[in-house]
């Protein structure tokens, strides 16, 4: 099963990219994560490791599958009996940014958590969507030249 959510956000992909790849931010502007742990240092890579804690949900280790710079981050953590794959894919829209997130589920579970937890996991990607859409004209209004300067 999979769920998607696309917006359409004014600001420039470069910008976009640096507020999704920097997730150790993200818990100052996403509400959809309550508690976020890098698990290893650096730039973003495949391979890196995140534990998230989401509001109503037991913490779980992301790792990244994909990154391919301005265009996509995909990453996956596992369930017992379940795949989670969550993408985040931006590409430019005049001077602005189309972003979609995306969350797939699969595995023997899929169905059921699906059935049960689909609604909550459709208005995730759209609080998700519109923190980041918030985030990005807060960073543009103050001016700064890197997402990382604005608290």
């Amino acid at each position: 099963m999979g769920y998607a959510e696309s917006t359409l956000i004014d600001a420039p992909v470069e910008l976009i990219w640096r507020l999704t790849t920097h997730i150790d931010d993200w818990p100052v502007f996403l509400p959809t994560v309550q508690r976020l742990e890098r698990l290893d240092a650096g730039e973003l890579r495949v391979g890196s490791a995140a534990r998230i804690k989401q509001p109503g949900q037991l913490s779980a280790v992301w790792t990244v599958t994909r990154l391919d710079p301005e265009r996509e981050f995909t990453w996956e953590t596992l369930r017992p009996g379940l795949r989670l794959t969550g993408r985040h894919l931006l590409e430019a829209a005049g001077a602005g940014t189309r972003m979609t997130l995306v969350l797939e589920t699969s595995g023997r579970a899929a169905g059921v958590i699906s059935a049960l937890l689909g609604g909550m996991m459709r208005s995730s990607l759209r609080q998700e969507a519109a923190g980041f859409a918030r985030r990005a004209a807060t960073v543009r209004q103050s001016g700064a030249q890197d997402a990382r300067d604005h608290p």
